[in-house]
């Protein structure tokens, strides 16, 4: 336990200084168009309710508007209090935060500890399939003592994670009188009761359209005050994106660029690229339900063949242009204990004659009939070269025929839950740096990825790592989780990326906040 009362205190708060920046509408023509930003991103928003979405696009907005109770300063990964005063365990299965005082929604409603435990609790309730929820999993009970402190109680003693888990999707804070207990709120209507606390609030606001951030005067958190007041703009098309950044229509492109558009424009005189620490994963997720295999040892064996013949290096290489690289794991390479559980298992280059042999020995008829799904408008325009390229490798064996296809990613992230898809493409953005972001959130029960997979033996190394204060012994329980996976396969590891955004020459803060925390904060940017 000892290792864990590392305490987290306030540090002195920044006095808020100077009027509140005029919205910067399209970004064309705006007097203020010195002092506000446009970034433009391919991302789309789920849902901005925190109990309603899981992905990057929604974490985007949410990063601006809802404030945590811990948070990541730009260019750290020290955890430094935003609403709370200071967090801290009280036994080995109570972690308590203590709040600031006077601390207020944008409409005017306090903000206390009541509105945290209720946040909390209400993703836990609604459980939505693309909500959070599976992030709270270690989290038995939360409650408001008095108007300031907030204590949760949790599953396993001396949870080494639980605190970073305050930064994650599942964190944002909400007002109590706004959002319902039991359902989402829908955006529109949460836009309009500006129940934000965060760096920003939003104005105007069309969903995957536009969405206009205004500097919020009364926040007094981690980020400081923010220098700019921020535009998004959301594209359909990557050239789109890559053409008004580099005409200078918009300030800076955050996701999601080709490999070929990062390429050219590293040689314009322009814009400036800027790359920051890797840890996106790549990955194929199979639906245990729904995939080709009569039982649990021939959809095992479907699983495994496909792992045999996958070849990451030429994807990695004609694909992506070395701007990913092959990942062998479910924890990435650079991650803390990290290893090549993949590689180890099923080697670095495809081999038919173990993938067939695979499914023989399984009584599997070959050609395997595969629906693959893929989605073309989030996770960047390579996409299709990508699953073009799975396509290719797995029926060059003569083991699979694949059938291809694609949706947008609005139904994709609704479909995908409802068993629709027996495989399908997925990305990872880490919600905090640490290799249990990699595992808890794909494998413990009621995971993310809604594939059906549950594993008892997996569950148990999952408490046992959250809770191991040793390092090395953590670590080597990470190890045998990255193998139950290569063995198991319920996702099949492709790539790894690096962070990338492009921006004007005259637009700061950019590398600032391109961390291993993976949070885009506009209170960054400036120009």
């Amino acid at each position: 336990m000892n290792s864990m009362r590392r305490r987290v205190t306030a540090l002195a708060a920044a006095t808020l200084a100077g009027s509140v920046l005029a919205a910067c509408g399209s970004g064309q023509g705006d007097d203020d168009s010195e002092s506000s930003l446009i970034v433009g991103t391919t991302d789309k928003v789920v849902s901005i309710d925190p109990a309603g979405s899981y992905d990057n696009g929604s974490m985007a907005v949410q990063t601006q508007v809802y404030q945590y109770l811990l948070n990541f300063p730009a260019g750290s990964t020290e955890l430094t209090p935003d609403a709370a005063e200071e967090c801290d365990f009280e036994k080995p299965t109570v972690y308590v935060c203590t709040l600031k005082s006077g601390l207020k929604f944008a409409n005017g409603n306090e903000l206390t500890a009541s509105d945290v435990a209720f946040s909390f609790q209400r993703i836990v309730d609604i459980n939505d399939p693309n909500g959070p929820a599976s992030l709270l999993g270690a989290m038995k009970k939360v409650e408001a003592r008095d108007d300031t402190t907030v204590a949760f109680t949790l599953a396993a003693p001396n949870d080494q994670t639980f605190a970073q888990i305050l930064v994650t999707s599942a964190g944002p804070i909400v007002d109590e009188e706004t959002y319902p207990a039991d359902k989402l709120l829908d955006d529109d209507a949460a836009v309009e009761a500006n129940a934000f606390s965060g760096p920003y609030t939003l104005g105007e606001y069309k969903k995957n359209e536009l969405a206009e951030f205004t500097i919020n005067p009364d926040y007094d958190g981690t980020y400081g005050e923010p220098k700019s007041d921020v535009t998004m703009r959301y594209y359909a098309d990557s050239n789109n994106l890559k053409l008004d950044v580099e005409k200078g229509d918009i300030d800076v492109a955050y996701r999601s660029l080709t490999p070929t558009d990062i390429e050219s424009l590293e040689k314009s005189d322009d814009v400036t690229v800027h790359t920051g620490p890797g840890g996106e994963l790549r990955y194929i997720v199979f639906n245990l339900k729904t995939m080709p295999g009569e039982t649990d040892a021939q959809k095992q064996a479907v699983r495994q063949a496909a792992a045999y013949l996958v070849n990451r290096e030429e994807i990695a290489s004609e694909v992506y242009k070395g701007t990913y690289t092959p990942a062998y794991s479910a924890v990435p390479d650079g991650q803390v204990g990290a290893t090549e559980a993949f590689k180890d298992k099923y080697g670095d280059k495809p081999d038919a004659d173990a993938a067939k042999k695979t499914l023989a020995d399984a009584g599997v008829k070959t050609p395997v009939e595969l629906n693959l799904q893929w989605n073309p408008d989030h996770y960047g325009g390579s996409s299709d070269q990508e699953y073009q390229a799975v396509k290719r490798q797995l029926e060059d064996s003569g083991l699979f025929s694949v059938n291809l296809q694609s949706t947008e990613w609005n139904t994709y992230s609704e479909e995908r839950v409802k068993d629709a898809y027996p495989a399908f493409q997925l990305g990872w953005f880490p919600d905090f740096p640490d290799p249990d972001n990699y595992v808890s959130p794909f494998f413990a029960p009621n995971n993310f990825l809604q594939s059906h997979y549950e594993d008892d033996a997996m569950t148990k190394l999952l408490d046992s790592e959250r809770g191991d204060a040793d390092k090395a012994s953590r670590e080597a329980t990470l190890g045998k989780i990255q193998d139950m996976v290569a063995d198991q396969v319920p996702i099949l590891p492709l790539l790894t990326g690096a962070q990338v955004a492009v921006a004007g020459k005259d637009v700061k803060g950019v590398s600032d906040t391109l961390d291993p925390s993976f949070k885009f904060r506009f209170s960054s940017l400036s120009k």
